[in-house]
């Protein structure tokens, strides 16, 4: 399927309308997150034997979808997020949006502190440091800007407000029409949902459709800047980091920049291991970035955590923000914080 682009806001108003039955919010993901990239494998109904005359009079139940209970928590979500909107807020996410600030930093620090950004994200920003790491990429309020993997919209909310008066933010998504019992289906209409919450913060957001078995982008030339953040992982896991890196290459003006922050493993791990943990070895990911256009201009510890030792039960997904195991070893992990990460930054050159 080729990349396909169209801005959202003709289709956030109409969608606005019909909030009861609203599409869903997307992946958890590129924030520290359990593996998204790989599509829940459909449940075949469970079938009682039949006699012949059974046979043929038995209607075929349909088939449940795995996705369901998701799902119905997703819209849950969105409806109580969309609740929070109130006119007060729609007023003053638009004055965020419409202004022009001197410079990044101030753009950046007038989004961190607005009450559009979701209930608990501010709270990592200690862990995050979106304004240093944004600056450390070359982020400008006038920049064309391809967020990849958007997730639960953590960055996207700094980055729309930022880019909205004199940018533009482009954001990945799979199609959120596609097969229900696909969970990239499922992380797609997370984020239409998130997009649709607020025409007055997203509604210059533009989407790049991708085909997650044959990524592409139809974007050749457009973009100033890419950002991955904390998503390699799942290139390695769907072995599709060179596709990954190309279409970027591609979507890149001559000289542009990809900013990478990265789950970093220990230096000899195995990539295709440490991956199903949410982590891969910097030198690694430097030689693939390398290998298909890029050369490595800088490497920043913005984000590093020295107290991360990789080696949770469940992998990085064992820390905060996700804490995927519960209360066990909870207060070792909070004590331990998000993942440590490496920070880099990487300009297009001729292949």
């Amino acid at each position: 399927m080729r990349a396909a682009r169209y801005i959202t806001l003709p289709f956030l108003l109409g969608a606005m309308a019909c909030a009861s039955s609203p599409r869903e919010p997307q992946e958890p993901q590129t924030a520290t997150q359990p593996p998204a990239t790989t599509p829940a494998p459909a449940t075949e109904p469970a079938q009682e034997p039949a006699t012949a005359d059974a046979q043929e009079t038995q209607t075929a139940a349909p088939a449940e979808d795995p996705l369901a209970e998701e799902r119905a928590q997703m819209r849950a979500a969105a409806e109580e997020e969309l609740a929070r909107w109130t006119p007060e807020l729609r007023e003053q996410a638009a004055a965020l949006a419409s202004k022009s600030h001197p410079n990044t930093e101030a753009a950046l620090r007038a989004a961190m502190a607005s009450p559009h950004r979701m209930p608990g994200h501010a709270a990592r920003d200690g862990a995050r440091h979106p304004v240093e790491t944004l600056k450390f990429f070359g982020l400008e309020p006038t920049m064309t800007v391809l967020e990849y993997g958007p997730g639960a919209g953590w960055y996207t909310e700094l980055l729309a407000p930022t880019l909205a008066a004199r940018g533009k933010l482009i954001v990945t998504s799979t199609d959120p029409q596609g097969p229900p019992e696909a969970r990239p289906t499922l992380y797609a209409e997370r984020l239409d949902l998130f997009l649709k919450k607020s025409p007055e913060v997203y509604g210059k957001v533009e989407r790049a459709l991708f085909d997650p078995s044959a990524p592409e982008l139809d974007l050749d030339g457009e973009v100033d800047l890419a950002l991955v953040i904390r998503g390699m992982q799942g290139w390695v896991r769907d072995d599709s980091v060179d596709r990954w890196l190309q279409a970027i290459h591609r979507a890149l003006k001559p000289g542009g920049t990809l900013g990478i922050v990265q789950h970093r493993a220990a230096a000899d791990a195995d990539p295709k291991e440490s991956a199903t943990r949410g982590y891969l070895p910097q030198a690694w990911v430097i030689e693939q970035v390398e290998a298909q256009g890029f050369k490595l201009a800088a490497k920043s510890e913005i984000n590093a955590n020295p107290k991360d030792t990789r080696d949770h039960e469940g992998g990085v997904w064992a820390l905060p923000p996700t804490l995927r195991n519960g209360d066990k070893d909870r207060e070792k992990y909070l004590a331990i914080g998000e993942s440590d990460r490496m920070t880099l930054r990487f300009t297009k050159v001729a292949k």
